[in-house]
């Protein structure tokens, strides 16, 4: 019988053959990733700067329009104005003989007017003065030598600087305070549309006071003299008939003290049945005078009363 040939591997050779093949797969897999990725990043790059002539005049067009509307001339007037009132604001510091000095300018000056002067005189003053001293400096300055003032010529410089500058601000710094002139309008709370009425007077001659006459105005009371058929030239002949009835009542009887005038043209409303004429003259007697109606009537009452009006016709008095 024929010996067999032995056909194996050993442990060695077949841990070798293995890690060969790993190691040939892991490179085909890293060699796939990284070609891919290439691949992906070259495609993006072509995507990218792949624009049509067309394109990319319209982009520069739309560059150019965007760059022609910035509004240069007004950023550099803004800058400009920036640096002027930069200017403007800073403070000029004064020494303090010059700023003494100023101040006892001024509070001459102010003490040239009159005693009643108003806040806007003396600012006007202070305002003449301030002219006035600028262009004195301002000669002195020019002149390259003192003038008329009182001023050392090296401070003439920073003087000068001081006065255009922002008065207010000068003003604070050397101690000068003017209040501010405040006007106090008239407040009108009439309602809107309704024109002012003029004082009224009752025609006729003057009521003497005694009688105490009042506009708009009717009493209530006992008529002792119905004004139907009682008539008067005018307010005060009617008091003067409550005066006289008074003065002629006998002991017991009753005394006018109350007289109601109708001065009104076209006659006097009132709520009873009567239709009342102009210069009625009704006098009443009551122990406490009360008032029927005063100035107005009422929007309730002119309500229940259509054919009120809006202003109480009568003339009254209380004589005392």
């Amino acid at each position: 019988m024929a010996r067999g040939v032995k056909w194996g591997c050993s442990y060695k050779k077949t841990t070798l053959i293995v890690c060969s093949v790993n190691i040939v797969i892991a490179l085909y897999v890293l060699r796939s990733i990284y070609g891919s990725l290439y691949l992906y990043s070259n495609d993006d790059l072509v995507n990218a700067v792949k624009y049509t002539p067309d394109e990319i005049s319209k982009m520069e067009e739309a560059i150019r329009i965007r760059r022609a509307s910035e509004p240069t001339k007004l950023k550099k007037l803004v800058k400009q104005l920036k640096v002027e009132f930069g200017e403007r604001d800073a403070v000029v510091e004064l020494p303090a003989g010059v700023k003494h000095n100023l101040t006892n300018e001024i509070i001459q000056r102010l003490r040239s007017l009159s005693g009643n002067a108003s806040t806007s005189e003396q600012r006007e003053a202070v305002e003449k003065w301030r002219n006035e001293k600028l262009q004195e400096v301002k000669q002195s300055t020019n002149l390259k030598k003192g003038g008329n003032s009182t001023f050392l010529q090296e401070q003439a410089g920073t003087l000068l600087r001081a006065l255009e500058s922002d008065w207010a601000v000068l003003s604070e710094n050397i101690g000068l305070w003017i209040p501010a002139e405040v006007t106090n309008p008239e407040h009108d709370d009439r309602p809107e549309g309704q024109e002012e009425q003029e004082e009224e007077n009752l025609p006729g001659p003057p009521v003497p006071q005694e009688c105490h006459a009042e506009l708009h105005t009717d009493y209530d009371g006992v008529a002792v003299r119905w004004g139907l058929t009682h008539h008067k030239e005018s307010a005060a002949e009617c008091c003067q008939a409550c005066l006289d009835h008074a003065k002629r009542a006998k002991p017991g009887e009753v005394q006018c003290n109350i007289w109601v005038y109708c001065p009104a043209e076209n006659g006097c409303y009132s709520p009873d049945i009567y239709e009342h004429k102009n210069m009625e003259c009704w006098l009443k007697y009551a122990e406490k005078p009360k008032l029927n109606f005063k100035d107005r009537y009422s929007e309730a009452y002119r309500n229940s009363h259509p054919n009120a009006p809006v202003v109480v016709p009568w003339a009254a008095g209380v004589v005392r």
